[in-house]
């Protein structure tokens, strides 16, 4: 079995007693940085058997070693902080070990993903990650403008010395008036939460930011379509033909159009 081990993103006493219990009776514990987790098992109280480092450097060449290990007894992974393979090296096991058939499963806990969402004060009905934004500016960009018209509330990774660059490319791209959060050292002793448009942060970052950053950047507004009587009787007939009652198909048709379901009920009748 291959365990995916959360880890505290920031506070040791944050971790759960599975993720003690897991680490504590795996016969391999398969880690990010070796030294940093074993300050962790010290935190923690926990003694563990034997542990291998794997980071992006040498995922390729261990990964074998690892599914071996696997087959036969329990393999736990985890990286600096929050869930493997999370803009952190986990994928490329998991994909060996599925295509293996060793049993692959999680011991859920810390996420800065959710954490900086649940505290950004910006929708979190709806969501993307988006990971580190490219370093060069070229195509940073490029990505960026890709995303300019992204509905959901998208979440970034970046480095404190490009957070300046980042939500600048961010205003220039989204809009200077797009609301975003930087969230900075989450639930750590030092943890910062600043709320503004992209205009206010980028120069609210342009003094030194220290400490791991996630960026919260609320999604595009809506573009309310026009939609006729006409229109919205024909789209609730092409739901009705794929076999929707006419309550289901107005309903559908209402979800897809932002149209009020009350409007398209009466178009339909």
């Amino acid at each position: 079995m291959l365990i995916l081990a959360a880890t505290p993103i920031g506070r040791p006493d944050d971790a759960s007693p599975r993720l003690r219990e897991a680490l504590a009776s795996a016969d391999v514990v398969a880690a990010e940085d070796t030294r940093r987790f074993r300050r962790l098992a010290s935190d923690l109280g926990v003694e563990t058997g034997r542990v291998v480092s794997y980071f992006e450097g040498n995922e390729r060449e261990r990964t074998p070693e690892l599914v071996e290990a696997a087959t036969d007894g329990t393999v736990v992974l985890v990286t600096d902080a929050g869930m493997p393979s999370v803009s952190d090296p986990g994928y490329r096991l998991v994909a060996a070990c599925i295509e293996a058939g060793v049993d692959v499963t999680a011991v859920p806990g810390p996420s800065a993903v959710l954490t900086a969402l649940a505290v950004s004060g910006l929708p979190v009905d709806r969501f993307c990650f988006e990971g580190f934004p490219p370093r060069k500016a070229g195509e940073r960009t490029r990505v960026l403008a890709a995303l300019a018209d992204e509905p959901r509330t998208m979440v970034f990774f970046e480095s404190p010395h490009r957070t300046h660059a980042t939500l600048t490319a961010m205003a220039d791209a989204f809009g200077a008036d797009r609301r975003a959060a930087v969230c900075r050292e989450l639930t750590k002793t030092y943890e910062e939460v600043v709320r503004g448009t992209l205009a206010e942060l980028a120069a609210w970052a342009a003094d030194e930011v220290r400490g791991e950053v996630t960026l919260v950047v609320e999604g595009a507004p809506a573009v309310q379509a026009s939609y006729s009587t006409d229109d919205l009787r024909a789209l609730v007939a092409d739901a009705e033909a794929t076999g929707l009652s006419r309550k289901d198909a107005v309903a559908e048709v209402a979800r897809r159009t932002g149209v009020r379901r009350s409007e398209v009920y009466s178009a339909a009748h």
